[in-house]
């Protein structure tokens, strides 16, 4: 089911690997922010957990604290004879094609960036679609008709994020103000929370009475802000609905775990492919979070709405923006 999810989304493959099962040492390299800050990373740790409680093989991991240990920790690892080797970030791309080319012979994965190396598996996701998603319910949630989006690296990335959100929103009404604010220009804006928490107070401050951050660890603050203040939050990445329950109207879940576990899994059974893989809704890729932590913040009629634009994008009836293709937001 995880392969076949991955070879359906499969935009271009370079070179594939078949065979009998793998002996393997699989290795993880957390993006900043760690691998439990509740959303991105963690998202990625869980994908390894599973992998290693279905087959009992272990895995080694490392959390970098600067920019620096990137290249440092795929090196140690391709040392250490590690493969396959999956980096999380977009920021890890240089450090994965030079090591890449070093150690030609071991297999490389990349999350948010595409490394063109005939050892590299690169995945990426189609964050805006599963954003209009959560842009729909917000503004059907909303009662003030304002609602926001708290970023945090201000990259092309999450504008993608904003970009869908704010269209999804505008999808159910059409007057609805986005108050919209990054969190910073440098990789410490995925682990900034208090920063988050007062973007959010200043859109709460201004009428916003749902936000949705996409933001790692920064966005903890979000969610705990609308909490604090009666309002309501959307997580991003991991399901992020039981850090409060009754105040997350729900996450964009964005499947960081199924890349990962797919790609140990693939390497394993021999079954390695290399080359380009695009995730979105038609993919399993992403999708809104519905559980019994947000059940009574979801009308049916949301619901409705929601899997009817669900529908929709996948059938193709619905475009969704995607801000990556030409950098602008028409909405």
């Amino acid at each position: 089911m995880k392969r076949s999810l991955l070879a359906a989304a499969a935009a271009l493959v370079l070179m594939a690997h078949p065979g009998a099962a793998e002996d393997i040492k699989p290795g993880l390299v957390y993006d900043l922010g760690g691998k439990f800050d509740k959303s991105f990373n963690e998202a990625a740790f869980n994908g390894a957990e599973k992998f290693k409680s279905e087959t009992g093989i272990e895995y080694r991991d490392f959390e970098i604290q600067n920019d620096s240990q990137r290249e440092q920790a795929l090196r140690n690892f391709a040392r250490r004879g590690l493969s396959p080797i999956v980096a999380i970030g977009f920021s890890q791309a240089n450090a994965v094609e030079k090591v890449a080319k070093e150690f030609p012979d071991l297999k490389f994965a990349i999350v948010d960036m595409v490394v063109e190396l005939p050892n590299v598996r690169s995945i990426l996701f189609k964050e805006h679609e599963g954003s209009y998603l959560v842009g729909l319910l917000a503004a059907m949630a909303s009662g003030s008709d304002k609602v926001g989006f708290v970023g945090g690296m201000d990259i092309p990335l999450i504008r993608r994020f904003a970009c869908g959100y704010v269209q999804g929103a505008k999808a159910a009404k059409e007057k609805v103000e986005v108050y919209q604010n990054m969190t910073g220009t440098t990789g410490a804006a995925w682990n900034d929370p208090v920063k988050g928490g007062e973007l959010a107070k200043s859109q709460f401050a201004q009428g916003a009475d749902v936000v949705y951050h996409a933001a790692g660890g920064t966005g903890i603050g979000v969610l705990q802000a609308a909490a604090d203040a009666g309002k309501l939050g959307i997580g991003v990445d991991s399901n992020q609905n039981a850090l409060h329950p009754g105040s997350v109207l729900t996450s964009m879940l964005k499947r960081v775990d199924v890349a990962v576990d797919t790609a140990f899994s693939d390497a394993k059974d021999g079954s390695w492919t290399s080359g380009v893989y695009v995730l979105g809704l038609a993919e399993g890729g992403v999708d809104w979070a519905f559980d019994e932590h947000n059940k009574n913040l979801i009308t049916s009629g949301m619901k409705e709405a929601v899997d009817k634009a669900k529908a929709d994008i996948i059938a193709g009836t619905i475009s969704v923006h995607d801000y990556m293709a030409d950098k602008t937001c028409p909405f």
